[in-house]
C-alpha cells in the first residue's frame, strides 16, 4: 500500500473530492474502472475551466484539445461511500503533445490509482494536428517537478490477429459528449464489455494502456473485439462497422 503526502505538487494542479456512489459500483460495491475515468475526467475539465484553457476558451481560435493516450495503473478500488481525492495537473510539453497526469487517493493518502495521458490540439477547420500556441507554452515554467511526474504513456501494442470476444454497440445520443462525438469514457466502457463473464465478475483491472485513433458519431454501429494473450492480459479494439480502421485500441492487465 503506497501513501503520497498531502502537498501541491505545482500551482496549476487542481483537486477534488467525490464520494463513491451506488451508480458507480459493481456487484463487488466496488468503484467501476469507468466510473473513476470519469472522475478524472471531470477534474480534468475543471481544471483547464480554472487555467481558461478549456474547449471554450479556444472556441475562437477554431482549436480543441484531443486525447490520444492513456496509460493507468490500479492498485485498489474504492468501495461504497468511500471518500477520495482526485488530483490532476498538466504536466509538460513534446512538440506537439502536451501531458496530463491523475492520482486518486483515499483516506490517510493512500494511492489508489495512477494515470498519465497525452493530448493534442486539433484544427476543427482542417480537423488536422494544430501547434501549441504561445499562451499555453507559457504554463511550462510552472509544471511540476520532473520527480513528480509520471512517465509519459508510451507504449506498443502486439498486432492483433484474432477476436476471441465480440459485443457490437450502437452510439445513442446520450452517449456524445459535448462536441456530439462518442465520450472517450465509453470507448474504454465497451472495449472492456467484450471481455470473459469470469473475468468481468471475479477478477479486476490492475492496468491499462488505450490509445485513441479516430472519432466515433451518433448512429455509428461498433465492434469491440478481443483477444486473449494470456490468463491476465487482453488486447482490445473498437472498430466501426463496414470499416477496418480501429477507432481505439488497449492492453488491459487483470489481477
Amino acid at each position: 500500500m503506497q501513501h503520497i503526502p498531502h502537498q501541491p505538487i505545482s500551482p496549476l494542479a487542481y483537486s477534488e473530492t467525490f464520494v463513491v456512489r451506488t451508480y458507480e459500483i459493481d456487484h463487488c460495491k466496488r468503484a467501476t474502472i469507468p466510473a473513476l475515468i470519469r472522475l478524472m475526467q471531470e477534474a480534468a475539465m475543471q481544471n483547464v475551466i480554472q487555467l481558461n484553457v478549456s474547449v471554450w476558451d479556444l472556441e475562437a481560435q477554431n482549436i480543441s484539445w484531443v486525447l490520444l493516450r492513456k496509460s493507468m495503473q490500479v492498485f485498489r478500488l474504492p468501495g461504497l461511500g468511500e471518500q477520495i481525492r482526485v488530483l490532476t495537473c498538466p504536466t509538460g510539453f513534446d512538440r506537439r503533445f502536451t501531458y496530463r497526469d491523475y492520482k486518486i487517493f483515499g483516506a490517510d493518502d493512500e494511492l489508489l490509482l495512477q494515470s498519465s495521458s497525452a493530448w493534442l490540439l486539433m484544427d476543427m477547420v482542417s480537423r488536422r494536428m494544430a501547434p501549441i500556441p504561445p499562451f499555453i507554452l507559457e504554463f511550462e515554467s510552472k509544471m511540476p517537478a520532473l520527480e513528480d511526474r509520471l512517465p509519459r504513456p508510451d507504449f506498443r501494442f502486439p498486432k492483433f490477429e484474432q477476436a476471441h470476444f465480440t459485443k457490437i454497440f450502437e452510439v445513442n445520443f446520450h452517449d456524445l459528449d459535448f462536441n456530439l462525438h462518442l465520450n472517450n469514457t465509453l470507448y474504454i466502457q465497451w472495449m472492456l464489455e467484450a471481455m470473459p463473464h469470469e473475468m468481468l465478475q471475479h477478477k479486476r483491472v490492475a492496468g491499462m494502456e488505450v490509445l485513441y485513433r479516430a472519432e466515433s458519431r451518433w448512429n455509428d454501429v461498433l465492434y469491440a473485439e478481443t483477444q486473449v494473450l494470456d490468463d491476465h492480459t487482453y488486447l482490445h479494439r473498437l472498430m466501426k462497422k463496414g470499416e477496418e480502421k480501429e477507432l481505439a485500441m488497449a492492453l488491459s492487465k487483470w489481477v
